[in-house]
């Protein structure tokens, strides 16, 4: 727009010849630049960062990581905060908040019943988690406003009542609508999904937390994050063929493994960063998470410039050009680890089967699965998602399908696409991609997350036969696409997935392998090109967002008590002051165990407003040691076997306290609260594992849960399931200080093991309120 050039064009010229750090306030004064579209008189502020980071480099006076300027350039106190990377707990304050339906709604809840009037910082909800694939955009997007009207309902007016922005089911999944309008180089952001990092594209701190921490946020409370590591990734050479943005990521994790980023962020820097595209980078970024990473974040460059100018903010790469030195890492700066990887001869790769960290080179996949035996037909092919839906990747996509249509082939697989959000539909529709991908054989889904997070109404297989799916998402847990656990999901990039379905197998590899025509002809498809951002403006498609109102005060929100699919919360029980003496064992879980398997999604997804009726999935994914199956435990004081959320609702009915015994990673993947809530309702005191991930780690604290690691990880080797279990000395709970647990056998024999923690003071706090929320009550009572 005009004023925008016109604002661009003058803030270029007074920056030309003057010394920066004298321009770039005046011009904010003159001119300031808006944190997004949807909130005009919301300012972003550089100068604060700036005054933060030169007071924390002054105190540590050393040159800082990209990570580093952002997040103590966020800090409550940068004077007095200690600082020390790995151990400290920082108090933050973030910028802004998302959050995506299925997780909002518990987060709304908690947020009504702090009793607050409105929301401190901009926040948003985005409904994108509850459109279930089955037959196509249009008629799935129907069907879920319809199916989930009460839910929807309770999010549109919660919204008005808080002074949150409500995007409408339709569109667009949660992180692309982030990348296109709310991220920006410099911000801070949490949101409640384990992906949120996907905005770290655009040179943002962008973290996924559980509903509790988003509350925390919008009440206006500094949150708590433990003061992150820094893992630099350093790439040289340049992306080109077959290789794309994606085969970084896919390459990062096979080299640290599904928990080697976890308490850490991972800094892209280097010459090679600029050979990726902004939308490229925030892939990168996004599948971060199944790393176990804080969150990752690449250095501002021109790739992003470029995209905040097509996404209508080149005001905000304007003022992002004055303050860049802020914005990069300082030379000289120094990360706790080092990864080099070379772009240009870094191979295409595919991941899995079962978990994102099992890497393959695409040339390797067809033999290594036969020799596993996995099946190498491939039953469907899907891309999109918040991963891989970019205007780039659908073009990519689309480069490989027209080579196949020229020749007159099809998929051999079933064909689904994902477009990231209403703009993206839109644009690719216009430019003929969607035709294209169509004509291939596919079939373009709502804009929303569909299969990836197992909203799909799988038709093709029956629940227990053995397959395989390729797809372009960031996870591939045991079920977590289709309930079926013997389906064996690959995760690649999106023209690999659309190589491979035309294909139909996991042995062909594009890069060397021929294709048969129509004709008869062998063909071989060449490495896709396509424009990272289109030539023409986006097009925003349907305006899909509703503006709070400026005064919410008389908006109704309706939760009916007979609801089954909302039900307000209730407090938790305040510690009693005393050990936990003779819990009993609901499950001592054997291996794996993600927030899939303690709180599965797909079908539960519709009960995420009501933690009663949710609650009947807790830990119905774990396999349990005892007898090797799912869903089925020894209950202690009957003896009998029955499914695990039923036992754990008669011991809470016998008053009977219990603990769940976890191993290596517990509750990786994604952000979901409900893993923490869950077990608090249904009467759940400790949670004891060989190690935790980040995210689940503090939900459980929020919810007055204790989760405790071994301090010998061989002493999971010494509880067994029919063992009672006491924690003493919680009177003196201290930061640092292990705890004590005793080991009661059956025979009468007794054991001590010595357990870890990482609670801070005001964690410890939580645990005695019973929840961060009831503390977070208290100390309101006590400032009135």
């Amino acid at each position: 727009s005009l004023p925008v050039l016109i604002l661009s064009f003058f803030q270029h010229a007074l920056n030309s010849g003057v010394r920066r750090y004298h321009v770039a306030p005046v011009l904010c004064q003159r001119a300031k630049v808006a944190m997004s579209h949807f909130e005009p008189n919301e300012y972003i502020n550089y100068e604060k960062l700036e005054k933060n980071i030169n007071i924390v480099r002054k105190r540590l006076d050393r040159p800082l990581t990209l990570s580093e300027k952002i997040v103590y350039g966020h800090l409550d106190d940068p004077a007095k905060q200690e600082i020390e990377r790995g151990k400290t707990y920082l108090r933050l304050r973030p910028d802004r908040v998302a959050m995506q339906d299925a997780t909002a709604q518990m987060a709304m809840l908690q947020f009504i019943s702090s009793g607050l009037p409105k929301v401190a910082v901009p926040s948003t909800i985005h409904c994108d988690h509850l459109i279930e694939a089955q037959s196509g955009g249009e008629k799935d997007l129907k069907r879920a406003k319809d199916i989930n009207q009460e839910v929807y309902n309770f999010l549109s007016t919660a919204g008005a009542k808080y002074g949150v922005g409500f995007w409408k089911p339709g569109s667009g999944i949660i992180h692309q609508i982030i990348l296109e309008n709310y991220s920006y180089p410099g911000v801070m952001l949490i949101g409640t999904d384990s992906h949120t990092p996907n905005g770290g594209g655009l040179g943002g701190i962008c973290i996924g937390v559980g509903g509790a921490d988003a509350v925390d946020v919008m009440a206006g409370i500094p949150w708590e994050l433990k003061c992150p590591k820094v893992i630099g990734v350093k790439l040289t050479g340049k992306l080109s063929g077959w290789t794309s943005p994606k085969d970084v990521i896919l390459k990062v994790a096979g080299i640290l493994t599904v928990k080697g980023g976890t308490g850490a962020i991972i800094e892209y820097h280097g010459p090679g960063v600029d050979s990726i595209s902004c939308t490229g980078m925030a892939t990168i970024c996004n599948m971060g998470a199944e790393i176990g990473a804080t969150t990752s974040i690449f250095p501002y460059n021109e790739r992003m410039k470029k995209y905040l100018g097509k996404t209508g903010r080149a005001d905000i790469a304007a003022l992002a050009d004055e303050f860049k030195q802020h914005l990069v890492p300082d030379s000289g700066c120094q990360y706790d680890q080092v990864i080099e990887i070379n772009l240009s001869e870094l191979k295409p790769h595919i991941n899995g089967p079962f978990t994102p960290d099992l890497a393959h080179p695409v040339s390797d996949i067809g033999t290594v699965a036969e020799k596993e035996g996995w099946p190498v037909d491939i039953r469907v092919g899907l891309i999109g998602s918040c991963t891989n839906s970019s205007y780039e990747d659908m073009g990519r996509s689309a480069a490989v399908a027209k080579q196949a249509l020229a020749h007159g082939l099809k998929c051999k697989s079933m064909f689904t696409i994902t477009p990231g959000s209403e703009q993206i539909r839109a644009t690719i529709e216009r430019d003929g991609y969607a035709k294209i991908l169509r004509e291939v054989g596919g079939l373009v889904l709502a804009n929303a997350c569909g299969p990836c997070i197992g909203q799909w109404d799988r038709k093709d297989i029956k629940k227990g036969e053995k397959n395989t799916i390729v797809t372009s998402y960031n996870r591939n847990f045991t079920g977590r696409n289709d309930a079926n656990p013997e389906t064996h999901a690959f995760v690649t990039s999106p023209e690999i997935v659309t190589a491979l379905s035309i294909a139909g197998t996991l042995k062909f590899n594009p890069e060397t392998d021929y294709l048969t025509g129509a004709d008869g002809k062998k063909f071989k498809l060449e490495a896709p090109d396509a424009d990272e951002l289109p030539k023409l403006e986006f097009d925003p498609g349907q305006d899909t967002y509703q503006y709070p109102p400026k005064d919410g005060s008389g908006q109704r929100v309706d939760v009916s008590p007979t609801s089954q699919r909302l039900q307000l919360l209730e407090p938790f029980d305040k510690w009693d002051g005393k050990d936990l003496e003779d819990m009993l064992i609901l499950i001592k879980v054997k291996g794996k165990c993600t927030t899939d398997h303690i709180s599965a999604a797909g079908p539960w997804l519709k009960f995420r407003g009501h933690l009663d009726n949710i609650s009947n999935n807790l830990l119905i994914g774990a396999i349990n040691i005892e007898n090797g199956k799912a869903n089925s435990v020894r209950n202690a004081l009957t003896q009998e076997f029955g499914p695990v959320p039923d036992t754990a609702r008669y011991y809470k009915k016998m008053g009977v306290k219990w603990a769940v015994i976890g191993d290596e990673n517990y509750g990786e993947g994604s952000s979901r609260e409900h893993a923490a809530l869950e077990p608090r309702h249904l009467g759940g005191r400790v949670i004891i594992t060989k190690s935790f991930a980040r995210i689940h780690e503090t939900n459980l604290k929020k919810q007055g849960l204790l989760p405790l690691t071994f301090a010998d990880p061989a002493d999971y080797n010494k509880i067994h399931p029919v063992d009672k279990l006491s924690i003493v000395g919680l009177k003196d709970f201290a930061p640092g200080k292990p705890l004590k647990c005793i080991i009661k056998h059956p025979n009468g024999s007794q054991e001590t093991i010595m357990l870890n923690h990482t609670f801070n003071e005001s964690q410890i706090e939580w645990f005695q309120a019973g929840s961060a929320l009831n503390r977070m009550k208290e100390l309101q009572q006590k400032s009135r």
